[in-house]
């Protein structure tokens, strides 16, 4: 792994954090390795060799530019939610016609943008599929289209992070398919060309995955047997992390892609895997300073320069990230909450976790932010959005600068 200590510093393939942040003048900071993102993507390279198969980046994991970039320069593809997305993917010069926009409501404006760029677009309801074909009409150009179905498999995930149960608000209801066809069928400007699902994210279980696969060749067989010629079979992404620590044997992507490789046998079918968190989300680090240690007779705190407004996630989903100091520590042991400055009891990067007693000043680092961490940070209290970083061999490389209050006075027009 890229990041490892030595002597009791923390250290990002070959440099020491703490040498890193003393060159870097803001706090806090991301900071990636270059080399895992390459490690995590080959894994899926190599795991796919044999099949005809797409491995479509989740951008909303991680839409840095730099890494964007990479990931295309590696041959990815990519997978997108928004209409800015599509247009960062055609930044770094992904190949639009191997591209797909994923999304329960996405506008005409964004929908024309897509067909204008010949991208692979998913039908979620009734009225995106009409909003698809009121797009393809101003254009003038035909659609290539996904059913986004519903295959109501349980993940066994958070609920915010589960989107293929029946009462997900993604995807078509099964027993709405042959509407969904016929409509298609009456249309000159829809091509249907594949089926897609997507069941959740941090998903530690293959067999989730299998079952999935075999219900969704089920529904490719169907709608052949209507006269469509299906090129492609979506199964979404979802592998989890190892954000505990605890050694956990999570599945890697040959193994999901072996326990559904038999399956797929010769249904002449392309398959598409949406991967994101499990590229990206071991990459980084998020580096904060200490500001100072306190109790209040019953809990003891860390407070940190970094806050909710920089990383989200344990507030919005109760998520555990492993923290540790970047250098060694004399300090008594202790129970603290990692807390940061912002005027919220929510603001807190972990609870009850077990550190030497910190000085000020030092620093102190959040594990395993490449993915949904950066990309959800936010200005609440006017915390300007951190930069980033990245080490390419042994050199350290900012790939984003951080926000400015001037920026943000810059939206206003008074």
């Amino acid at each position: 792994m890229s990041f490892y200590f030595r002597d009791g510093y923390l250290y990002c393939d070959q440099l020491k954090v703490k040498d890193i942040q003393s060159q870097i003048p803001e706090s806090p900071f991301y900071l990636y390795s270059k080399q895992q993102i390459t490690t995590n993507y080959n894994a899926y390279s190599e795991a796919i060799e044999g099949l005809d198969a797409i491995i479509g980046y989740a951008v909303k994991a991680n839409n840095n530019l730099a890494i964007l970039k990479h990931l295309q320069k590696l041959g990815s593809s990519a997978v997108l939610v928004s209409g800015n997305e599509l247009r960062i993917a055609l930044k770094a010069n992904f190949k639009p016609e191997r591209t797909i926009l994923n999304g329960n409501g996405k506008t005409i404006e964004e929908l024309m943008h897509a067909i204008q760029n010949q991208v692979l677009i998913n039908v979620d309801s009734e009225f995106d599929l009409r909003h698809i074909q009121q797009a393809a009409n101003g254009v003038g150009k035909r659609a290539n289209v996904l059913i986004r179905i519903n295959p109501d498999i349980d993940p066994q995930v958070h609920p915010y992070v589960s989107t293929g149960i029946k009462n997900s608000k993604f995807g078509i209801q099964n027993n709405k398919l042959d509407w969904f066809l016929d409509s298609i069928k009456s249309s000159a400007l829809l091509n249907l060309v594949g089926i897609h699902c997507h069941l959740g994210s941090t998903i530690e279980q293959t067999k989730i995955f299998y079952d999935a696969t075999v219900l969704m060749l089920e529904f490719v067989e169907i709608i052949r047997s209507q006269g469509f010629e299906l090129q492609y079979l979506n199964i979404g992404g979802g592998l989890g992390i190892d954000y505990h620590k605890q050694g956990k044997i999570l599945p890697t992507p040959l193994e999901l892609i072996n326990s559904i490789r038999e399956i797929l046998g010769n249904k002449h079918i392309s398959l598409i895997i949406e991967p994101g968190r499990s590229i990206v989300g071991n990459t980084s680090i998020l580096v904060n300073r200490i500001i100072g240690v306190k109790t209040n007779g019953n809990k003891n705190f860390v407070v940190i320069d970094g806050s909710m407004a920089e990383l989200i996630r344990p507030s919005l989903y109760n998520a555990y990230h492993h923290i540790d100091l970047i250098e060694p520590c004399k300090g008594q042991l202790q129970t603290f909450d990692i807390v940061g400055p912002v005027c919220e009891s929510a603001d807190f990067l972990a609870k009850d976790r077990l550190l030497a007693s910190p000085l000020e000043g030092m620093g102190l680092a959040v594990w395993d932010t490449g993915a949904y961490c950066q990309v959800m940070s936010s200005n609440y209290n006017l915390k300007m959005r951190p930069p980033e970083y990245w080490i390419d061999g042994n050199q350290l490389i900012q790939i984003r600068k951080k926000e400015r209050i001037e920026d943000y006075l810059n939206l206003f027009n008074i």
